[in-house]
């Protein structure tokens, strides 16, 4: 069988105007009284390649429809002062109705995280095991700029860093990963190995002062407000609406099912799983 490599391109998305406010919104926060509750939409475009130049429009059309619940998301995240609670919001597939059961193997979990202890809480499902991804928060060096801009009501800020691609994605997977894992193999067995090149994701955020809290959606945080928009690599990811201090409060628990593991122990058990299908397939012994 063989694999399509699908390239997402960023797609702009023209929702500037379309963010919302709650009548009780007071900007005079404190731990104790403050919540929101800000919706994101992420976008990504799909580009078939060369393979791609073989289909016909009618075929194109067919797995741009079934790939649809992967290239468009929306999100919801919940927080307070020091805490957040980030999750997907489910879309059926656009042909058969269900659920994408292949592409949530590889899809992020529901994500609590907390700025004061600096760290991560995470449930993920891989291949019907239940896992609970225990670490740190992501280290983000930002560089902060100059340049504005509005997004609804709110005057928004610049800032931009450069993220190893591994770090900022580790529930997912790639070829590319499992040949750099090959590699990486290969390498550690040769003297004087010259050193693995990391592979950087170049990260765009633009955060608002007047939401001062420092979340933000999926791993990014650490901004001094509210991230509403970020464009990382080839998605984006836009705030399409915030509710500030709603009537009732959601609570903000971290999950509590499933295997304790780290991020990079379980970005290894995905790791060697798909080295076992590929082997499989191809009749290799493991190992």
């Amino acid at each position: 069988m063989k694999s399509i490599l699908l390239k997402f391109s960023l797609i702009s998305i023209t929702l500037l105007s379309s963010i919302v406010f709650n009548k009780n919104e007071n900007l005079d926060y404190t731990p104790q009284d403050f919540q929101g509750k800000a919706y994101y939409i992420s976008k990504s475009n799909m580009e078939l390649g060369k393979w791609g130049a073989r289909l016909s429009e009618a075929q194109k059309k067919q797995i741009a429809a079934r790939l649809k619940n992967r290239l468009e998301k929306t999100y919801v995240l919940t927080f307070n002062k020091e805490e957040s609670y980030f999750d997907e919001q489910d879309k059926l597939d656009a042909m058969s109705g269900a659920t994408d059961s292949w592409g949530k193997n590889f899809t992020q979990g529901n994500q609590y995280k907390n700025v004061k202890t600096n760290s991560q809480v995470q449930n993920q499902e891989f291949y019907g095991k239940k896992f609970l991804v225990k670490d740190s928060l992501l280290g983000i060096n930002w560089e902060m700029g100059k340049e504005t801009k509005v997004i609804g009501n709110y005057t928004c800020f610049k800032a931009t860093a450069s993220i190893p691609t591994n770090e900022l994605t580790w529930y997912d997977f790639s070829w590319n990963r499992l040949r750099s894992s090959n590699s990486n193999e290969g390498d550690s067995k040769e003297e004087g190995a010259e050193e693995v090149v990391v592979d950087m994701t170049d990260v765009e955020a633009w955060y608002a002062p007047q939401i001062p809290v420092s979340h933000g959606p999926s791993e990014y945080w650490g901004l001094p407000g509210l991230i509403l928009e970020v464009s990382a690599g080839n998605t984006t990811m836009l705030c399409s609406k915030i509710v500030m201090n709603p009537e009732e409060k959601t609570e903000i628990e971290a999950p509590e099912k499933g295997k304790i593991i780290t991020k990079a122990a379980y970005q290894n058990t995905i790791v060697e799983k798909m080295k076992e299908f590929r082997n499989n397939r191809m009749g290799r012994p493991r190992g």
